[in-house]
Formats: C-alpha cells, sequence, structure tokens
C-alpha cells in the first residue's frame, strides 16, 4: 500500500457571504420603542429630565454643582432624545455607513463619568437640600443605565452588529475534483 496521497480526493470550499439589508426611507416607527435598546433610551431620557427637575426646583440650583448636575442632565437628554428619534424614524438605518454603535459606545462610557462625578457631588451636597439628595439617587441610576448601555454597545460593535438593519449570511458550498 501507498502511504502517500491518495490517488484522487475531493476538496469542498465553503463560502460565507453576509448581506446587508437596510432600507433607505425614513419612516416612523414605533415598535422600536418595545425593543430593548428603545427601552433604555427612554429609561435615560426620562432619568436625565428627573434629575434636571430635582435640581432645578431645588432653592440651591445656582450652585456649581447643581449647575453640573444639569449640564449632564441636559446633556444626556438632547442626545439621547435626539437619537432616540433617529431610530424611531430609521434615520440611522438610511445613514448606516456612519459607525452609530461606536458614536453611542463613546457617548455612554462618557456619560457614565459625567454621571458618577454629578451625582458624588449632588449627593454630598444632600446635607443641605433634599432635592439634591433625589437628584443624586436620579444620577446614579442613570450612571448605571448608560454603563450598562455602553456595555452593550462595545459588545455589538465588536460583534460587527449594525445599529438598525440587518445582516444575512448566506453559504455558498462548491465541490471541485483536482485535474488529472
Amino acid at each position: 500500500m501507498d502511504q502517500g496521497f491518495p490517488g484522487q480526493h475531493t476538496t469542498t470550499t465553503t463560502v460565507t457571504t453576509t448581506t446587508t439589508t437596510t432600507q433607505p426611507n425614513v419612516r416612523f416607527d414605533p415598535s422600536y420603542a418595545r425593543t430593548y435598546p428603545g427601552m433604555l433610551k427612554i429609561v435615560q431620557v426620562v432619568l436625565n429630565l428627573l434629575g434636571f427637575i430635582c435640581i432645578t426646583v431645588s432653592t440651591h440650583s445656582n450652585h456649581s454643582r447643581g449647575g453640573w448636575f444639569n449640564t449632564v442632565a441636559m446633556g444626556g437628554f438632547w442626545f439621547t432624545g435626539i437619537l432616540l428619534v433617529l431610530y424611531l424614524f430609521h434615520i440611522v438605518e438610511k445613514f448606516s455607513r456612519i459607525p452609530w454603535l461606536k458614536i453611542e459606545f463613546i457617548f455612554c462610557t462618557i456619560w457614565t463619568l459625567f454621571y458618577l462625578l454629578a451625582a458624588s457631588l449632588a449627593a454630598d451636597y444632600a446635607r443641605y437640600t433634599e432635592a439634591f439628595g433625589v437628584a443624586a439617587f436620579f444620577g446614579f441610576c442613570a450612571m448605571v443605565v448608560y454603563g450598562y448601555d455602553a456595555w452593550l454597545k462595545f459588545k455589538a460593535a465588536k460583534s460587527g452588529a449594525l445599529a438598525q438593519g440587518q445582516h444575512t449570511p448566506k453559504q455558498v458550498s462548491t465541490v471541485t475534483s483536482p485535474a488529472y
């Protein structure tokens, strides 16, 4: 028996291609609000607004700690609110070449750190006014939600997921035999 290669063999090649399916038309889709990322954005917007209101109605709202907290809260409110609208109207899908997940990951990471600082400063000032203590609670909640969202965005960006739309994998198998 010959211990070398067999006289004949078959090579199977499997090629996996991925097609990206996006719809470039702008349309209102309220079902996004019922998705997990949509619910996270809604919670973030609500927490930003509640923290802002707590500081604003306080008698010490003009204190620098209150100003910093309100800056963080309103920055998060507007950025997250605008993103929510972009997702609801599928504008993110229309501009799918923009790295939305990376942008959101960077924003959520920065806002997690900003809320850590703002809520800590508000909690320290809570001994002077209860409104700062309540704002600190909402700030720490927002910090956790933004941190969790940053982690989800990191995982999604690392796996190559789309912010909106979908990847459809296709497998094509071909069988070839060597020429003699």
